[in-house]
């Protein structure tokens, strides 16, 4: 049986959006937060974390000290950070060496939220071999803490935007590789952050957590774009007369299954990319590290293999 600790909960990365909507899920739990934010973080910032129970804290994320005495009382650390190698790994280096100093935390919950990358070859995700190099080289070497990832598949807000599987313009559904049925593991970002608060409160919670909100191929999120579209389409794109528009046959005509070229043919166009644009490198998202995550979906890498979607019975998610 699960055992949920009375507990104050720390969160880095708490002015993001998955980082601050981590911290409303744990205020609804009726956790005291400690919201660790970089000195001189603007007001309007902080000002969606107020809250009775959220401490606003901020502090100096290159210092052990300063960050160890913020997380007194902390019984778990979650950290919601972006950022690269200075980040993933130089910052929540820093932040665990505070969890350690500190004495109370048991548990630290990594920024991870992905694909399931500790069964992935180096190489063929760079923000993922970051978080892979942290927990190993870092997490797991703790003699005091308890590392927990929570592995939810992709952020399904990015199906249409950083990650355009569906173009509502074209109505065209795009795959890499061979196969439009390779199943693709999805997750909104609310239910993310409502899960991993429960976890944060879990005195139970194993080393890896995977979730997945849905699990669609290609081909089936074409079919279900489709339907969409036709029911938005019924509803007002007819003449009055039955017959509809040249719109409404529009709207009906199901979505395009498009192979945008091979597994391979990614990989290359991902090098290519990198190599004309040596700048892109020390930004976070560009446009080839959403290619990476797609070439890694597409080639059945990081699928989660087991589902704990209902190890907290009291989440009001429909998964």
């Amino acid at each position: 049986s699960l055992s949920f600790m009375a507990c104050v909960v720390a969160v880095a990365g708490c002015t993001g959006h998955l980082g601050s909507l981590i911290v409303q899920a744990l205020v609804k739990r009726d956790a005291h937060v400690i919201a660790l934010v970089r000195k001189g973080t603007s007001a309007d910032k902080t000002h969606k974390l107020e809250h009775p129970n959220v401490t606003i804290t901020e502090v100096d994320y290159n210092d052990v000290d300063n960050l160890s005495k913020a997380l007194h009382g902390a019984t778990t650390v979650v950290s919601a950070l972006q950022g690269l190698r200075d980040v993933i790994i130089g910052v929540q280096s820093t932040l665990l060496h505070a969890a350690e100093q500190a004495g109370g935390v048991k548990r630290f919950i990594p920024s991870d939220f992905s694909i399931d990358f500790f069964a992935m070859p180096p190489g063929l995700n760079r923000n993922l071999d970051l978080r892979r190099e942290f927990n190993q080289q870092h997490l797991d070497k703790s003699s005091s803490v308890q590392g927990t990832s929570i592995l939810n598949g992709a952020f399904l807000d990015l199906l249409t935007s950083r990650m355009p599987i569906l173009n509502f313009d074209q109505k065209k559904a795009m795959y890499y590789g061979d196969n439009p049925d390779q199943l693709l593991d999805f997750t909104y970002t609310e239910d993310i952050a409502e899960f991993t608060a429960a976890a944060a409160l879990d005195d139970t919670a194993p080393r890896y957590l995977h979730i997945a909100g849905d699990t669609k191929s290609v081909r089936q999120l074409a079919d279900m774009a489709s339907e969409i579209v036709a029911k938005e389409g019924s509803s007002d794109g007819d003449n009055g007369d039955g017959t509809g528009g040249d719109d409404a046959d529009r709207q009906r005509r199901p979505f395009d299954l498009v192979c945008a070229g091979s597994v391979v043919d990614l990989e290359h166009m991902i090098l290519g990319m990198r190599a004309a644009d040596p700048a892109s490198e020390e930004v976070v998202f560009p446009r080839w590290q959403a290619m990476q995550y797609l070439h890694n979906m597409f080639a059945g890498i990081g699928k989660l293999q087991h589902i704990d979607n209902d190890r907290y019975p009291d989440m009001n998610i429909k998964w």
